[in-house]
């Protein structure tokens, strides 16, 4: 193995270990994203081209896809606001 693989299958360690260790679940989402693409990238190296191209339609899209929206379905990704400023105005488009 190249300095390259290894350096590749260290960060895919540390990506294993931070999804399980993240208490956010958006981080963890991100980072197991970038879990598949280093699989996808380990895949190629290994020369076996549809397991890369499954890695990276399977999990890092299709699943990351799924993930996303269960958090938005259960309402997790909701942004933190001050009680002076509103998100959005509510009466956009209306002249005062």
């Amino acid at each position: 193995m190249t300095i390259f693989s290894y350096i590749l299958v260290a960060f895919l360690i540390v990506c294993a270990v931070a999804v399980c260790l993240n208490k956010n679940l958006l981080t963890s989402i991100v980072i197991f994203m970038s879990y598949s693409v280093i699989m996808c990238i380990i895949w190629i190296l290994l020369e076996s081209p549809d397991l890369a191209i499954t890695e990276a339609a399977v999990g890092a899209g299709v699943t990351s896809l799924l993930f996303f929206m269960t958090l938005k379905k259960i309402h997790a990704l909701t942004e933190v606001r001050g009680e002076e400023e509103p998100m959005w105005d509510d009466e956009e488009g209306e002249d005062e």
